[in-house]
Parts: structure tokens; C-alpha cells; sequence
């Protein structure tokens, strides 16, 4: 069974889950109106000043792979139809780059200003983290309604502190667009 966290909380993956080498981080959510969005997914690969190491280091929909090839980004989902994940993030622990300390996972609303679309036009928000070889999900972190007047959300963060692997269930909106995510975490 998979453990639940709450924002704020974060879980030891390393600790909690020997062995664990590959994880796919799925994100989903499901429409609350007849408006259909296009959300993205992204990672930020972060050094402990909390910027990316190199342009490389953003992995999203124009950059599915990450130089090291820790991160993969499987597809851009413009439609978010159907069950399940709606976009997923391979990532592989062990080939990180050593001076990346944190990945920080958000979601976008593609085009969110222009087309007057916000975080509150959808339900049943989450991002999930499995094992790939057991398909088990080991954790999950559902997003609540606060975020109901931002367009993009940083959902969690994978955070390498003494060595071990953690996830940090951060929760945190924004309106500054994908963009302006981009500039925050680029030296």
C-alpha cells in the first residue's frame, strides 16, 4: 500500500526503499469542467544554490532527455483523457549527476493566461512515485483545491540530503507562467 503525504511532508526513498534504483513519477488529473487544458509536466535538475547546472538540466516537452540521462520526460499528453497518469518522468537514482541536489517537479498550464485557465478547473490532482520494476507504487501526494487561482504548481521535489534520496511533497502555486519558472531556476 502506498503511503499518503500531506503538504509539507516528505518520505525517505533511500531508507524506506532499499534497492530502489529506477522511479517514474506520474502526474494526472482529470477536468472539473468541459474546458479542456494542456498541462505539462516538468523537471528542474537543481544544484544545491537551487539553480540548474545548464540549460540541459530542464527536462519538459522540447527536452525529454537530461545530459546525464537520469531524467526522461515520456510525452507531452495534451489532452489529459483517460484514466491514470497523464504524463510521466522516468528517472534513474543512480546516474543523477553529483552536483544536482534536488529535482523539482511542476505542472503547467500551456498558454494559462491567454486562455484564462487556472488550477481550478481541474479535480483530482497527484503525483505519484513507482518502482519500475514492480510497477508498486511506493507513494502519492493528492493536491487539494487551494491552488484553484494559479497556473502552474510545483508539486513535490526529489531531494539528495547525506547521501539519501527523498521525496518532499511541496505544494506550491504560482502565476508566473512556464517562463517564469524557467527564469527562477537558471543562473
Amino acid at each position: 500500500m502506498a503511503i499518503t503525504l500531506k503538504k509539507g511532508s516528505s518520505f525517505n526513498l533511500s531508507k524506506n526503499e532499499p534497492g530502489l534504483k529506477k522511479l517514474m513519477i506520474g502526474l494526472g488529473w482529470e477536468f472539473s469542467s468541459t474546458t479542456m487544458l494542456d498541462l505539462d509536466a516538468s523537471a528542474f535538475m537543481l544544484k544545491a544554490n537551487g539553480k540548474i547546472p545548464d540549460d540541459a538540466f530542464f527536462v519538459f516537452y522540447n527536452n525529454l532527455k537530461s545530459p546525464d540521462e537520469s531524467l526522461q520526460h515520456m510525452g507531452d499528453n495534451r489532452t489529459g483523457k483517460g484514466d491514470g497518469d497523464d504524463e510521466l518522468i522516468l528517472a534513474n537514482l543512480t546516474l543523477v549527476d553529483p552536483q544536482v541536489t534536488e529535482i523539482a517537479i511542476v505542472v503547467t498550464i500551456h498558454e494559462a493566461a491567454v486562455r484564462r485557465q487556472n488550477f481550478g478547473l481541474l479535480k483530482d490532482s497527484y503525483i505519484r512515485i513507482f518502482d519500475v520494476e514492480t510497477e508498486r507504487e511506493i507513494l502519492r501526494y493528492d493536491l487539494d483545491a487551494e491552488f484553484g487561482k494559479n497556473t502552474e504548481v510545483e508539486f513535490g521535489r526529489l531531494q539528495k540530503i547525506e547521501g539519501d534520496w527523498r521525496f518532499f511533497a511541496s505544494g506550491i502555486g504560482t502565476n508566473i507562467g512556464l517562463e517564469g519558472l524557467v527564469n527562477m531556476f537558471v543562473e
